[in-house]
């Protein structure tokens, strides 16, 4: 059992002599070597050779950052680079999984910097060195970019650049859109847009058909408003990522365990394992933070109630003959399916959201099909707004 009282009771009891040891050796633990001369240890020297002009952020403690770097000695010769094996480094910054120089030189660094940090041996791999890789007493050179920033307590970040004078309603959840973007990353890389596609991006909004981090940067848009959306990526494609780039693969940071060889590298000068390099290709990368300009063109109230399907305009003024494409006097479920799916590819109408497009084309010829024998005729086809107005006429 450990003493009750206040630890200083206990400390109080050793010789000063004993304390004064234990602080050395605290501090020699810490440090990793002695000043040779005895003298202040040297600091991470910091050059920052390249300094972005707008800088809305800088790496504090805490933060998870994404960035390239070359690593050299003082002759010049390189033991590790990010670049030669395609893969950034991903981590959290002040948390003890880099060496301490790496830690101390991303502290304040913008997205797009680029800076050189000179780290002295106490501050990287002391006098033990990395077995295979730094010799011991070594001083390390980094030549390091910062390409990403975010931090847990982020939210999704909205600047309006353009907002038109009249506005009749904002965007609400529900409320189906149309809209071109822009979609980037922090360090400016490109990975889509729907300007190259011919349209407009088209759905419905707090409906689970896009990334939580854009429901919410859509909300409050007028027709024609204009904005920048910042969105951090458990708002967005998360650790994975999305498309060709979007998974990470595991570096050589697993500890050596029994019967294991060492497979460390130094990869960015990670102290601990734990972390996965992503894949920088096109696509999005894993956490990453994602930049949109939005464009609003339009917004249309939601799906009513109970309703599967509706004519952006009035719907065809021969709505079965246009059904029919063979012509035979009758509409199979193939030939349903194929017509609704036109009308809402070429914009006439749309789907009710947050259900598989096949189940609610499915449901809808089910509803239409009044004799369930596999086929709608010309009496059996009718508008739901129809039956509405109908089923009024019946009550009164």
């Amino acid at each position: 059992m450990f003493p009750a009282g206040p630890p200083s009771h206990s400390l109080l009891r050793l010789p000063l002599l004993q304390l004064l040891l234990l602080v050395v050796q605290a501090v020699g633990r810490g440090l990793g070597r002695a000043s040779p001369a005895g003298g202040p240890l040297e600091d991470v020297v910091i050059e920052r050779y390249h300094i972005p002009r707008a800088c809305p952020r800088e790496v504090q403690m805490g933060d998870f950052v994404r960035y390239h770097y070359n690593g050299t000695f003082e002759d010049g010769k390189k033991f590790d680079s990010s670049y030669d094996r395609n893969t950034l480094v991903a981590i959290v910054v002040g948390v003890g999984r880099l060496i301490t120089g790496m830690d101390r030189g991303l502290m304040g660094m913008c997205v797009n910097e680029r800076r050189r940090l000179i780290v002295p041996p106490h501050l990287g791999y002391g006098s033990i060195g990395l077995a295979g890789l730094i010799p011991p007493d070594a001083t390390l050179y980094f030549d390091v970019v910062l390409l990403d920033v975010w931090n847990k307590e982020d939210t999704v970040q909205v600047s309006t650049l353009l907002r038109p004078p009249h506005c009749p309603r904002m965007v609400q959840d529900g409320d189906f859109v149309r809209y071109h973007y822009n979609g980037t990353l922090l360090d400016g890389t490109s990975f889509d847009t729907s300007y190259s596609k011919g349209g407009t991006y088209d759905t419905y909004v707090g409906s689970g058909w896009l990334i939580k981090g854009m429901d919410q940067g859509l909300l409050g848009m007028c027709p024609g408003e204009r904005r920048k959306i910042i969105i951090p990526p458990f708002l967005a494609y998360g650790e994975k990522g999305y498309g060709e780039g979007g998974q990470g693969h595991k570096g050589k940071f697993r500890r050596r365990g029994k019967n294991q060889a060492s497979t460390y590298s130094c990869s960015g000068c990670i102290l601990h394992e734990g972390i996965q390099p992503r894949t920088q290709a096109r696509g999005v990368p894993g956490s990453a933070v994602l930049l949109f300009e939005v464009e609003l063109v339009s917004r249309e109230d939601g799906l009513p109630t109970g309703y599967l399907f509706v004519w952006h305009k009035d719907p065809p003024a021969n709505l079965f003959e246009d059904m029919d494409l063979n012509k035979d006097g009758e509409v199979p479920p193939e030939e349903f399916s194929t017509f609704i799916k036109a009308q809402v590819s070429e914009g006439k109408g749309r789907l009710m959201p947050g259900q598989d497009p096949e189940k609610t084309i499915g449901d809808m010829f089910q509803n239409q099909d009044r004799n369930q024998d596999g086929k709608i005729t010309v009496d059996e086809l009718k508008l739901k707004s129809d039956e509405d107005e109908e089923r009024v006429h019946e009550e009164l």
